[in-house]
């Protein structure tokens, strides 16, 4: 379920720019190269595809926890991708909000939780349905 609503990016509204090593950083034994930081990285060029179509919501509940996705975090969601078989959305089903993996076969729709503590969601016809955006990203903080 999506706490509030979603919340457009902004110029400013990341981290600043801030430099970056251009090599990649062991979790084992420490390289003495590390020190060393030849570019610059702007977090909006990681999470943001188009500034106009991107928006932040926040997670509430854990049914997406095997997904990435928990209670609290922060899911960025661009809706200008078209949507896929697989893909993590954000759907809207008889005007309540969810994020959930998109699972298509033939003519079936099933809106999947990662999680096995909860239940598919099989989209019927009776249903008023659709994708809002695609879950590109998910934000937390490290345990």
């Amino acid at each position: 379920m999506i706490a509030n609503s979603p919340r457009p990016v902004t110029a400013g509204a990341l981290l600043p720019v801030r430099p970056v090593a251009l090599e990649r950083i062991s979790c084992g034994f420490p390289s003495p190269a590390q020190d060393y930081a030849t570019d610059e990285l702007d977090p909006r060029d990681l999470l943001v595809r188009d500034a106009v179509s991107t928006f932040y919501v926040s997670v509430e509940g854990h049914s997406m926890i095997d997904a990435g996705l928990d209670d609290g975090d922060i899911a960025v969601v661009d809706r200008g991708i078209t949507p896929v078989n697989g893909m993590v959305v954000v759907a809207v089903v008889d005007g309540q909000q969810m994020i959930k993996r998109l699972i298509t076969d033939g003519d079936d729709v099933r809106l999947h939780p990662e999680n096995p503590e909860y239940p598919d969601l099989l989209v019927t016809d009776a249903m008023d349905a659709r994708i809002w955006g695609v879950v590109t990203w998910a934000l937390h903080r490290m345990k």
